[in-house]
C-alpha cells in the first residue's frame, strides 16, 4: 500500500491598513440641518457649509491646472489620492472626537439630573456646571467636524470630476502581518546556529 503525501499550502493573508472613507466621515459628523440647530442653540455661528465646499472645489481644481502640465494623469491621480484621504482623515478624526465629546456631554448631563449625587451640582454663581462647559465643548466639536466634512466632501468630488474615478481610500499592506519580534529573534538565532 502506498501513501499519498499532500502537501498542504498554506494561504498567507495579507492584512490591510484600512483608511477612512467619506462615508465615514458622514456617518460621524453633523450634516448642515444639525450644524445649523446646534449653532441655534449654543448662540455659535452659523457655517457657511456650501461655501466652504465650494471654495474647496475651486482650490483642488485649480491645484490641478496648475499641475497638469507637469504631472502625467497617473502621477495626477496618486497625488490627488494622497491629499483628498489626508483630508478625509482628518474629518474622520474630527467626527470622531466629536462623538466622544458628545458621549461625555450626555453622561455629564444624566449625572447632574441625579438628586442623590451632591459632587455634580453647580458650581458657585456665576460659574458654568461641569456638564455644561461639556455641551459648550461638544457643540464646538460640532462645527469643526461639520467644516472638516465639507471640505473632504469637495475634495472627494473633486477627485471624481478630476480623475474621472470615484475616490476610495489606498489601503496599504501592513509590513511583517503576523511577525512578532520574538519570531523574528527566534528566526535570526536559528540562521546563527546554522
Amino acid at each position: 500500500m502506498t501513501k499519498t503525501t499532500r502537501t498542504r499550502q498554506t494561504a498567507r493573508v495579507v492584512q490591510l491598513r484600512k483608511g477612512s472613507t467619506i462615508e465615514m466621515v458622514r456617518l460621524s459628523c453633523p450634516d448642515s440641518n444639525q450644524t445649523a440647530l446646534i449653532s441655534e442653540s449654543f448662540g455659535l455661528p452659523v457655517l457657511d457649509s456650501d461655501g466652504i465646499r465650494s471654495l474647496h472645489e475651486r482650490f483642488f481644481n485649480e491645484t490641478a491646472d496648475s499641475l497638469r502640465e507637469g504631472l502625467s494623469d497617473r502621477a495626477m491621480q496618486i497625488h490627488l489620492q494622497r491629499i483628498v484621504g489626508s483630508y478625509v482623515g482628518s474629518a474622520h478624526g474630527a467626527g470622531q472626537f466629536y462623538s466622544r465629546s458628545v458621549s461625555e456631554a450626555r453622561d455629564a448631563t444624566a449625572k447632574l439630573a441625579n438628586d442623590a449625587r451632591d459632587e455634580d451640582r453647580d458650581g458657585p454663581v456665576g460659574f458654568d456646571s461641569q456638564a455644561q462647559r461639556k455641551r459648550e465643548f461638544a457643540a464646538d466639536m460640532a462645527l469643526q467636524a461639520h467644516a472638516l466634512r465639507m471640505a473632504a466632501e469637495a475634495a472627494v468630488a473633486s477627485y471624481e470630476h478630476i480623475v474621472g474615478e470615484t475616490w476610495k481610500p489606498f489601503e496599504r499592506p501592513v509590513e511583517n502581518a503576523g511577525e512578532t519580534v520574538g519570531r523574528q529573534a527566534a528566526e535570526l538565532q536559528m540562521a546563527a546556529l546554522g
